[in-house]
C-alpha cells in the first residue's frame, strides 16, 4: 500500500472505527490464553447461568463455564477459521479466474460452468452440503467456507483478466516474446491483485456469517469447542430469562461482520484508480 494509497484509507473515520475494532478482536484471538482467567471448556454445575460479576465479567452459561474465557477463544477459532477458509477458496478462485479469462476457449467454458454451477446454489446451503459430504469439525468447515469462496472470487477475476490481457502492454509482451507464464505471473496477477485484496476482505465478514450460522445449526466446530454461533445457538433456548447468554456472542458477530465490510468499503475507495489523481 503506498502513500497515497494509505492516506485515502485513514482519511475515512469509518474505515480507522472498523480497523480498531478488527485489531482488537485480532489482538483477543492472539492473546487468548493470556486474558482467560479461567480453562473455557471448565464446567462447574453449581454456577449454571450466573449474571456478571468480579469473578466472571460476562457471567456464565448453561453448564457454569466462564463466558468471557468462551468469547476470547471462540475468538480464535471463529477468525481462524474463515481466514484460512477464505483465503484459501480466494486463492483457487484466483487460479480458475486466471485461466478461464487468459486462455478462454474450451478451458474458459469449462471453468465458468463449473463457476455458474457453483453459484447456482444459495451460500449457506452450498457450505451446509460440503459439510453434510466432509463431516463437521474446523478442518472441513475451513473447506466449506473455501468451497463457497471460490466461484465469487473467479467470477470478478475472470472479467479483469479479460479486459487486461488484451491491452497494449500485454500485447507487447507478447511481441517481445514472453511466455503465457510470465504474462500471467508478472503482470496479470499484480494488476488484479487490488480488488481480489478488496473482495476477499469483504468475503471474510461473510464466512464469519456462515462459520456462524454452521456451528448455530450443529453442522460445523464441534462441541466443547467455544465458537461464537455454537454459543448463540446455546444462548437462544435462554433467551427470555437469561438474554446474555444470546447477546454477548450475537454482538460479537455483529460487530466482526460489520467490520470487515466497513474496512472492505474502504480498501475499495482507497484502491480505486479513479481517485488516484484527486
Amino acid at each position: 500500500m503506498d502513500s497515497q494509497v494509505f492516506k485515502r484509507f485513514i482519511k475515512n473515520k469509518a474505515t480507522i472505527g472498523g480497523s480498531a475494532i478488527l485489531f482488537l478482536f485480532l489482538a483477543m484471538a492472539v492473546l487468548g490464553p493470556v486474558l482467560c482467567a479461567y480453562d473455557p471448556n471448565r464446567i462447574d454445575l453449581t454456577s449454571v447461568y450466573q449474571p456478571p460479576s468480579a469473578e466472571h465479567i460476562l457471567g456464565t452459561d448453561n453448564l457454569g463455564r466462564d463466558t468471557f474465557s468462551r468469547l476470547v477463544i471462540g475468538a480464535r477459532i471463529s477468525l481462524l477459521v474463515s481466514f484460512v477458509g477464505t483465503i484459501v477458496g480466494s486463492f483457487l478462485g484466483m487460479i480458475l479466474g486466471v485461466t478461464a479469462g487468459y486462455f478462454g476457449g474450451k478451458i474458459d467454458s469449462v471453468i465458468s460452468r463449473f463457476v455458474d454451477l457453483l453459484l447456482a446454489f444459495p451460500g449457506l446451503l452450498l457450505a451446509i452440503v460440503v459439510v453434510a459430504i466432509l463431516g463437521n469439525g474446523i478442518p472441513n468447515t475451513m473447506a466449506a467456507i473455501a468451497f463457497y469462496s471460490i466461484p465469487y472470487i473467479a467470477r470478478m477475476v475472470r472479467g479483469i483478466v479479460i479486459t487486461l490481457k488484451d491491452s497494449e502492454y500485454v500485447q507487447a509482451c507478447r511481441v517481445m516474446g514472453a511466455s503465457d507464464s510470465r504474462i500471467i505471473i508478472t503482470h496479470i496477477i499484480p494488476n488484479s491483485m487490488s480488488q481480489i485484496i478488496v473482495n476477499t476482505t469483504l468475503n471474510l465478514g461473510t464466512a464469519i456469517l456462515t462459520a456462524s450460522s454452521l456451528s448455530f445449526l450443529g453442522l460445523g466446530v464441534t462441541p466443547p469447542n467455544p465458537e461464537w454461533g455454537a454459543m448463540l445457538s446455546q444462548g437462544r433456548e435462554v433467551i427470555r430469562y437469561f438474554p446474555l447468554a444470546a447477546i454477548v456472542p450475537g454482538v460479537a458477530i455483529t460487530l466482526v461482520v460489520m467490520s470487515f465490510s466497513i474496512v472492505g468499503d474502504g480498501l475499495r475507495d482507497a484502491l480505486d484508480p479513479k481517485l488516484k489523481n484527486n
